[in-house]
């Protein structure tokens, strides 16, 4: 599937785009806003997904990784999501 990459801090530019990563100053995954620059931002893979155990505040490249590395693995290893292979990758990553 095609896709356009934008870059832009316009607003009114993000508010267009399916998808905004490391700019816009919000995080909300049900919108697709995953940015970690807002001064209230703390998520950490562990407050995210509880079953990790790993505490350190995520950048937004870790916010994509949370929410979507497990699926992206999956697809490439031609594993099952929830897999020991995709499993263990995932927690190595």
């Amino acid at each position: 599937q095609a896709a356009e990459i934008v870059r832009s801090r316009d607003p009114q530019r993000l508010a267009l785009c399916d998808i905004v990563v490391d700019v816009g100053g919000e995080y909300d995954p049900a919108r697709h806003r995953y940015d970690h620059h807002q001064r209230s931002f703390s998520e950490s893979m562990r407050s995210l997904r509880p079953n990790k155990p790993w505490t350190t505040k995520l950048s937004s490249a870790g916010l994509v990784f949370c929410h979507f590395g497990s699926q992206i693995l999956a697809e490439l290893l031609g594993q099952p999501e929830e897999g020991p292979v995709v499993t263990a990758l995932y927690d190595k990553v």
